[in-house]
């Protein structure tokens, strides 16, 4: 994950003056392109840590949760972690470079979501004793889920790439894109993002051991769902079509 430090100096602001017609703010002045990106780290950051104290209100006095190592709990953690970490990295990458209004929106509310996301179940990680990301493969934990199901003869397998993952060359393909071009290949990949994820999910929802596990998931399974559909919508307008899971 990510790491960043932002600085900034305050002083008493000068009388105000005409704004001259151009500049670093653009037309009327204005923040200059070059602080974007350090307050959107400031928030990101925020979020996170947010979203990390929140994870650890489940040690509260009162509260017996405390997962058993390898369970739905911990792997759903560990593994979404990695699959929400990717879809920050594209929602940064359009927000900062589309020329839409709705779609710098859309990457930016998921870029949010899936940020304080991340520290609550870090959080939780960190409080369980646990590593931050999965040791080896994924998706063990889902021994029931379809693709994993041994009918109890052998233990579940590990997979080296979650569904929805985006590879290195889509990744790759993103950053070159300009244009509708990159909008709709965000709105692509991003769509089969949503939807790779929905197993792991379900599965947790219907079988985490700990209530705000269960909860984070059914949460996160609403708010994708009705997300991809307006990804969906948003492709038809642009000209695009889903692509293959």
């Amino acid at each position: 994950m990510a790491e960043a430090v932002s600085t900034a100096q305050s002083e008493t602001p000068p009388p105000p003056v005409d704004p001259p017609a151009g500049g670093e703010g653009g037309p009327g002045g204005g923040e200059p392109r070059w602080a974007r990106p350090l307050v959107a780290i400031a928030a990101a950051l925020g979020l996170l840590l947010l979203g990390a104290a929140a994870g650890l209100l489940i040690g509260l006095p009162g509260s017996d949760a405390q997962p058993v190592p390898g369970s739905v709990d911990i792997g759903f953690a560990q593994d979404m972690t990695v699959h929400h970490q990717q879809a920050v990295e594209m929602a940064a990458w359009e927000r900062d470079h589309t020329a839409d209004p709705a779609l710098q929106q859309l990457a930016y509310d998921i870029e949010s979501t899936q940020t304080e996301q991340i520290g609550r179940m870090q959080g939780w990680l960190g409080l369980w004793g646990e590593s931050a990301f999965p040791v080896g493969g994924h998706m063990a934990w889902m021994s029931g889920a379809p693709g994993h199901d041994h009918g109890g003869a052998t233990a579940p397998t590990e997979v080296t790439t979650m569904p929805g993952m985006a590879s290195t060359e889509d990744l790759r393909a993103l950053r070159a894109a300009t244009g509708n071009d990159l909008d709709v290949l965000f709105l692509q990949l991003m769509l089969r993002h949503h939807e790779g994820g929905v197993p792991m999910m379900e599965y947790a929802a219907e079988r985490a051991q700990v209530p705000e596990v269960r909860n984070l998931a059914a949460q996160m399974l609403r708010s994708q769902t009705a997300e991809s559909e307006y990804l969906k919508h948003l492709l038809t307008q642009r000209g695009g079509q889903p692509l293959p899971l």
